[in-house]
């Protein structure tokens, strides 16, 4: 514990940031709150709240599963430990209901509850200091009008240091800086709409970045792709079209992405299945096209093309072809051709041969399984193998497919499908 507090005070001295210079810090950006305001709760701004609220997808870490909504105490488990979300609600005791919008506008746009305490930012207001105050006001207008739940908020089980708010200030000055929305004036409107949302509500970096040792993401590698910490599944790059790019994919499949979960050229799994879910699916088809222009444009990762892989050992490709005979092929067919609106195809999928394999495994073991939205309601779903098939056979059918009908990606390991069941209490 010792190394780690003399780490950080090295940290701070090595640039010069001194204790009061420590408080300045994590006081740019701020005004002082005004007294006692009203916002008036109209149904045009409740609804419109209602909206945005989904657009941040609030509710899935606001609720626990059977909970009343956005009456927090979801665990969001972190490389230090557990951070609890807060009440949401309007009960005044435990949730939000005594406090004033600027406060909630605090909170979003600078990471600081009423009380002047400074938040984790496993809520993300790295992201939500983007967001304009009236996207705030009406957020806090929808929250006013949920129903009160007297849900006692839970302690964060964090460890020592990072359970104090030194540490969170050290973080803070070193990875966090307030902002507001900046339009282009060189783009379009509906181009600076969507990294609106994008950044801000949609808080998409916040998956599809890496993040340093520290739990910090940079704007220099925004949209690269990256392991979720904890969840252990990798959120892949944006900008590439050999993972999760969609630069040359018609506006339209980008959209029905967005809104159904499937689309011609692939269809989302593990936990952006949630959010389409539980928040893209309700965007309405200006706010998704914009979405879809923006993440178009970004600029595309550049450097060589990969080297082909050695071609796997022959023992594990006739195994592996076994499996998939036995367990794959009656759905997604001999050649992995798959069937369309069902069945996605294994040939030429990029979910198939990301350099990590990571999600597949995952996939093979847990079961894959679609949102089911207003646009596919009855969405197919692949059952989990974790108990019928060995840590050996699972390595096998992965490299098959990750070699078969024009796929070349490196073939995969016992070790890392070992690795994947202990992550996860398989």
């Amino acid at each position: 514990m010792k190394r780690i507090l003399l780490t950080i005070s090295s940290v701070l001295a090595a640039l010069g940031i001194t204790a009061a210079a420590l408080v300045t810090l994590n006081l740019r950006g701020e005004e002082p709150l005004p007294g006692a305001e009203t916002l008036q709760g109209t149904p045009a701004l409740v609804a419109r709240g209602e909206y945005l609220a989904r657009v941040g997808n609030c509710m899935a870490c606001h609720t626990t599963q059977g909970g009343a909504p956005f009456a927090g105490g979801r665990g969001i488990e972190t490389p230090f430990g557990v951070v609890h979300s807060s009440n949401l609600t309007p009960d005044k005791a435990q949730g939000i209901g005594s406090w004033t919008s600027a406060e909630f506008w605090r909170a979003m746009h600078h990471g600081r509850s009423k009380d002047g305490r400074l938040l984790y930012p496993a809520f993300p207001y790295p992201n939500y200091t983007q967001v304009t105050r009236e996207d705030s006001d009406a957020i806090f207008a929808y929250l006013q009008s949920v129903p009160a739940a007297a849900e006692a908020n839970r302690a964060h089980a964090l460890r020592f240091p990072y359970n104090t708010q030194a540490a969170l200030g050290v973080w803070r000055a070193l990875f966090f800086t307030p902002g507001t929305p900046r339009p282009e004036p060189a783009q379009t409107a509906e181009y600076n709409r969507g990294a609106y949302l994008v950044n801000g509500l949609g808080h998409c970096t916040a998956c599809h970045t890496p993040r340093n040792a520290l739990g910090a993401t940079t704007d220099a590698k925004a949209f690269t792709g990256g392991l979720i910490p904890v969840q252990n599944w990798y959120a892949p790059a944006l900008n590439a079209a050999a993972e999760a790019g969609v630069k040359e994919w018609p506006a339209e499949d980008v959209v029905a992405l967005l809104q159904t979960g499937v689309a011609p050229h692939g269809s989302v799994l593990g936990p952006m299945a949630e959010v389409v879910f539980r928040s893209t699916q309700y965007l309405t088809d200006a706010d998704a096209r914009a979405m879809a222009v923006y993440l178009q444009a970004l600029p595309q990762q550049g450097g060589p093309a990969p080297a082909t892989p050695p071609a796997p050992p022959s023992a594990a490709m006739s195994r592996g072809a076994k499996v998939y005979e036995q367990q794959c092929a009656q759905c997604h067919g001999d050649a992995g051709q798959g069937e369309p609106g069902a069945f996605p195809a294994l040939a030429g999928n990029r979910a198939v041969t990301l350099a990590d394999p990571t999600n597949l495994v995952r996939v093979v073991l847990q079961g894959g399984y679609l949102p089911a939205t207003a646009g596919n309601p009855r969405p197919h779903g692949m059952p989990p193998f974790q108990q019928t098939l060995s840590d050996e056979e699972v390595a096998a059918v992965a490299t098959f497919v990750r070699s078969s009908w024009g796929n070349q990606a490196p073939g995969v390991g016992t070790i890392e499908v070992y690795r994947a069941r202990e992550r996860r209490g398989m």
